[in-house]
């Protein structure tokens, strides 16, 4: 991989399998403090998604075209929010829907496939109610019109400024966290998808239904140790 500089534009010199593409969006999904670097970014470019139209491919590649319309994940890669990337074409790059906006496709690799796991493990029927506990983040926002989709009654819990969005999106009720705390409401649900951990473990499993499922997003070992132990049937 070679690259020269000019005061108008960068050329990249490409190497078999990889491909350039110019940025339209870009997303960040922040990892623990340590592994980015505890004094300074341990990498000096951020972004682990992004979206945009490919502008020169490898001699080798075939599975994409220059011209093509993608969205990608970098993973701890990182370098999403640059204006040009070299991605290989055996990543976890695909063609964006046509009917997705740039903005839209860079949220769906790491929002969209974390939502669409820990759903999946749920498996939700139709009629049942979830709520989405941080809801308005890129993991959250996803998570709720995935639930909408397999035809739950979605609740969304996040900050004022939020609501309307979530409204937006598909979400049945809404939840202020600032003024109410859902596990104190009285309201009992099939599943619960904790995002963001600030209410307490023992209020959150007590506030499932009969044969309930918790989903714990990063968790300590502790919590996936006592989430095994607990039976809410």
């Amino acid at each position: 991989l070679a690259l020269m500089e000019s005061s108008r534009t960068r050329i990249v010199i490409l190497s078999a399998k990889r491909v350039r593409k110019r940025l339209s969006s870009a997303a960040l999904l922040p990892p623990p403090m340590i592994a980015m670097g505890l004094r300074k970014p341990r990498w000096p470019v951020l972004g682990q998604e992004l979206a945009g139209e490919i502008e020169a491919v490898g001699k080798n590649v075939k599975r994409f075209k220059r011209g093509d319309q993608v969205f990608a994940s970098l993973g701890l890669g990182f370098g999403a929010h640059a204006e040009y990337k070299c991605l290989s074409s055996n990543g976890p790059i695909a063609i964006k829907p046509a009917n997705m906006s740039y903005e839209e496709a860079a949220g769906i690799p790491v929002g969209g496939d974390n939502a669409l796991h820990f759903l999946r493990k749920a498996d939700i029927q139709g009629g049942e109610s979830v709520l989405v506990n941080g809801a308005g983040g890129n993991i959250g926002v996803m998570a709720v019109q995935l639930a909408k989709h397999f035809g739950a009654d979605v609740t969304a819990v996040d900050s004022t400024e939020k609501l309307d969005m979530l409204r937006a999106i598909g979400a049945d009720h809404v939840i202020d966290y600032t003024k109410e705390d859902f596990t104190k409401s009285g309201e009992s649900y099939d599943v619960i998808f904790d995002l963001v951990h600030n209410s307490a473990y023992s209020r959150c499993v007590r506030s499932l239904k009969p044969n309930g499922r918790y989903l714990l997003v990063n968790p300590s070992l502790f919590s996936m140790v006592r989430g095994r132990c607990v039976d809410t049937k």
